[in-house]
C-alpha cells in the first residue's frame, strides 16, 4: 500500500512538471512569437533590397508577393512605383549545381534589367563553388544592370560556353547552373507576368 501512495504521488509531482513545462513553453512561445516574426520580416526586407534598390518601389515589397503556377518559381514580389509595375523579385531554382540545388533571389525589371542576383542556398564545395557567396566573392553583382532580351541571349553563357560571364577556376559547373537558372526564370517573367492577384498564402 506504501509502494502504490509513494508511486501515485511521483506520478503525480511528474505530471505537475510536465504541465508547467507545456505552460511555460507555450507561454514563451507566445511571448517570442511576435518578435520572431519581425526578425523574419526584417531579413527577407534587407535581402529583397540587395535585388531590389529602394529606388525602384515605394509600395510594401513584402505584402506584395504572389505565387505562381509554374514551377520554376517559388515566392514572386512585385515592386510598383506610382501605382506602375516597376521590378519582380523572384525566388528560383538551380537544379544543376555542382553539389545539387542552388535556390536563388533575383531582381529584373518588365524591361528585361536584372538589377540583382542573391544566393539563399546553396551545398557547393567551400574554396571552389562557394564564390557565389557575396561574403566570399562579388562574382554575383556581374549580373547587376545586365539587360536581358532575345537578341543577346548567346551573351548570356560563362566564358568557356561563349558567354560574357567569368567562371572560377576549377568550378565551372557552379556559376554556369546559375547563369542558365537566372537567364530561363528571367525569360519565363518576361514573357509571363504574374498576375498582382494570385496572393501568396
Amino acid at each position: 500500500m506504501g509502494i502504490m501512495k509513494t508511486t501515485s504521488k511521483y506520478a503525480f509531482l511528474l505530471a505537475l512538471v510536465a504541465l508547467i513545462c507545456a505552460t511555460l513553453s507555450s507561454a514563451i512561445h507566445f511571448l517570442t512569437k511576435d518578435k520572431v516574426e519581425e526578425v523574419i520580416a526584417r531579413q527577407q526586407q534587407e535581402l529583397l533590397l540587395q535585388v531590389i534598390p529602394q529606388r525602384y518601389f515605394d509600395n510594401d515589397l513584402l505584402s506584395s508577393c504572389v505565387r505562381s503556377d509554374n514551377p520554376q518559381f517559388g515566392k514572386i514580389y512585385i515592386a510598383e512605383q506610382r501605382d506602375k509595375i516597376s521590378a519582380y523579385a523572384f525566388e528560383t531554382t538551380a537544379p544543376d549545381g555542382y553539389s545539387g540545388n542552388i535556390r536563388l533571389l533575383v531582381g529584373i525589371t518588365p524591361a528585361g534589367e536584372v538589377l540583382g542576383v542573391r544566393v539563399i542556398e546553396h551545398h557547393e564545395t567551400p574554396g571552389l563553388g562557394d564564390k557565389i557567396e557575396l561574403r566570399i566573392s562579388h562574382w554575383i553583382l556581374s549580373f547587376n544592370n545586365k539587360k536581358i532580351s532575345a537578341d543577346n541571349l548567346s551573351d548570356w553563357a560563362v566564358k568557356k560556353d561563349g558567354g560574357k560571364f567569368d567562371q572560377f577556376s576549377g568550378a565551372t559547373i557552379t556559376p554556369r547552373a546559375i547563369v542558365n537558372q537566372v537567364k530561363r526564370a528571367a525569360l519565363m517573367i518576361l514573357e509571363q507576368p504574374p498576375k498582382t492577384e494570385a496572393g501568396c498564402e
